[in-house]
């Protein structure tokens, strides 16, 4: 198959490895597992190397380097994204994603360090009030996958709700991590409206050759888990701290895992109004 013009470096290994012609039984299905984690890991790409730079700073880190390191990881993230568009390991539109959830959760950041919510220990000079610059990439990290993996894995879905209710639940939950601290939180509220929303949603992907289909919801809420993950490595390398943390690392609370799914929703509604939403019909 022809690739088209401006398709990126991966497309085309992609392209390849998906030619590969084998006969039905365990040797395809294993083919299959192997090529999803391999689309898997390369959608984590930018996030994959957040972490790695946040760990690696952590430990190897000089301390008397010039840069403070929270400056060095801002600039080492401008690098990433430079280096993934001019070598076309991401396309455009996945930049402009990227830069909205930047934008989006520095937003966010300004607000919960205001009130409390964590604290960022270390010193910096590229900074807007006590928000590191290199924060909004941790946002960026989940924009850039899943617009990524939207394109790897050739998203469809199946009774996808109207954009005008799922960007009203999105604005919903957006505004709630604000309010609930002077008001009641709603996010039990919230959690019924997305079950009532996308609860007959299907989410179909293409590994290989033959589309699967899972519960979107289910698929959001195991991007969540991992999410909650890459946020106790986070913590762990003194990137950011929760007050609980103050005296020594533990592992984040597993009640995140509620904020992180509400916020996986934020995220796939505002990468489905950018790349827009294949129906039933245009599945093959």
């Amino acid at each position: 198959m022809r690739m088209p013009q401006g398709a990126t470096r991966f497309a085309r290994i992609r392209d390849g490895l998906e030619q590969v012609r084998l006969s039905p039984g365990p040797t395809a299905w294993t083919y299959e597992f192997l090529l999803f984690g391999f689309k898997q890991a390369w959608a984590c790409l930018f996030g994959g190397l957040m972490l790695a730079l946040l760990l690696g700073t952590h430990f190897f880190y000089p301390a008397d380097a010039p840069w403070h390191r929270y400056d060095f990881l801002t600039c080492a993230a401008l690098a990433i994204q430079a280096a993934m568009l001019a070598f076309r390991l991401e396309t455009p539109r996945e930049a402009i994603v990227i830069g909205a959830f930047h934008v989006i959760g520095t937003i966010m950041e300004l607000f919960k360090t205001y009130a409390g919510s964590w604290i960022y220990p270390e010193a910096s000079v590229l900074h807007i009030g006590a928000v590191p610059l290199f924060s909004g990439f941790m946002y960026a990290a989940v924009g850039s996958y899943i617009a990524r993996i939207w394109r790897i894995f050739d998203f469809k879905f199946t009774r996808y709700p109207s954009a005008w209710a799922t960007a009203i639940l999105a604005c919903a939950i957006y505004v709630n991590f604000f309010a609930h601290h002077w008001l009641p939180d709603i996010r039990l509220f919230l959690f019924g409206t997305a079950v009532l929303l996308f609860g007959r949603t299907g989410i179909w992907f293409t590994p290989w050759r033959q589309p699967r289909r899972m519960p979107l919801l289910l698929g959001l809420a195991l991007v969540a888990m991992f999410i909650w993950f890459a946020e106790n490595i986070g913590t762990f390398a003194n990137a950011w701290t929760y007050p609980d943390q103050r005296d020594g690392w533990r592992m984040v609370s597993i009640a995140k895992l509620g904020s992180w799914y509400l916020l996986m929703i934020i995220s796939f509604v505002l990468v489905a109004l950018i790349h827009g939403v294949r129906r039933p019909d245009q599945i093959r």
